[in-house]
C-alpha cells in the first residue's frame, strides 16, 4: 500500500514510483506547485523595488501581495465588531 502525496489516501499500485492515487490528485498538486513558483517569482521581482502602501505611503514588504499595508488593510468595522464581542464576553454576555 502507498499513501497519496496529495490526499493521504492509501492506494494499491503496480508501479513503484507512483505517488498520487488518481490523475485528479496529480493535477491538483501540479497546479499548486505552479502557483507557488509564480508567487515566488513575483516576490523575487519585488526585491530592491520601492513599493508603497496606496493609503498611508508606508513601505511594503516583498511578502505583501496586496497594494495596502497590514494596518490599512484592516476593515475598521470588523475591528469594532470584534471589540464589542470581546466586551460582551467579558461582561458575561454571549
Amino acid at each position: 500500500m502507498v499513501i497519496c502525496q496529495w490526499c493521504d489516501k492509501q492506494f494499491e499500485t503496480d508501479i513503484n514510483y507512483q505517488i498520487y492515487c488518481s490523475s485528479e490528485c496529480r493535477e491538483r498538486s501540479t497546479k499548486e506547485k505552479i502557483a507557488v513558483r509564480y508567487m515566488m517569482g513575483k516576490r523575487k521581482n519585488r526585491i530592491g523595488k520601492d513599493r508603497r502602501c496606496k493609503s498611508c505611503n508606508e513601505k511594503l514588504s516583498i511578502y505583501n501581495d496586496e497594494e495596502l499595508c497590514v494596518i490599512c488593510n484592516v476593515n475598521p468595522k470588523d475591528v469594532t465588531k470584534a471589540i464589542k464581542n470581546i466586551k460582551g464576553y467579558m461582561n458575561g454576555k454571549e
